[in-house]
């Protein structure tokens, strides 16, 4: 399969958007917590620019996107979601390798993500580490796993 990454363009805010809650219910998640989740996953136009989101296409659609948020040198992989039509393809693997290459390239040395309890597995395959626990930001007393990815500064 033909994966072509490039940047987000900001009139695709609202499809990122539904892609990212598409793919949070994947998981099964109720519609209730769903839509409790719908202000931290919903991107606005004028954020895709700054938080440097770049999407995944495959005959032209989008099947996943990432943010790479913050300045170095250590920033947040602030999303990183996958049409669940489109979940093991190979396709969050290419999103994460460009997101490193891309966070390497603007001079990054780490990158810290807030995970999606269910993704935590994905990141640590990927060489991530848990590096403790954030409050979530939806559900009171919920604990998100957050973990740590050391940039290098060679090409890998």
């Amino acid at each position: 399969m033909q994966i072509n990454m490039r940047p987000a363009r900001a009139e695709e805010a609202e499809a990122l958007s539904r892609l990212a809650m598409r793919s949070k219910a994947h998981w099964g998640y109720d519609a209730q917590f769903l839509e409790s989740c719908r202000p931290d996953l919903t991107l606005r136009p004028q954020e895709i620019s700054a938080r440097r989101a770049v999407v995944a296409e495959t005959s032209g659609r989008i099947v996943g996107f990432y943010t790479l948020d913050g300045v170095p040198p250590e920033g947040e992989l602030g999303n990183l979601w996958i049409d669940p039509t489109q979940i093991r393809r190979g396709i969050g693997r290419r999103l994460w390798e460009h997101a490193l290459a891309a966070a390497r390239a603007l001079g990054f040395t780490a990158l810290l993500i807030d995970a999606e309890p269910h993704a935590e597995g994905f990141y640590a395959a990927m060489g991530a580490e848990r590096i403790g626990t954030v409050p979530s930001t939806v559900v009171a007393g919920r604990l998100l796993p957050q973990l740590r990815f050391g940039i290098s500064s060679s090409t890998s």
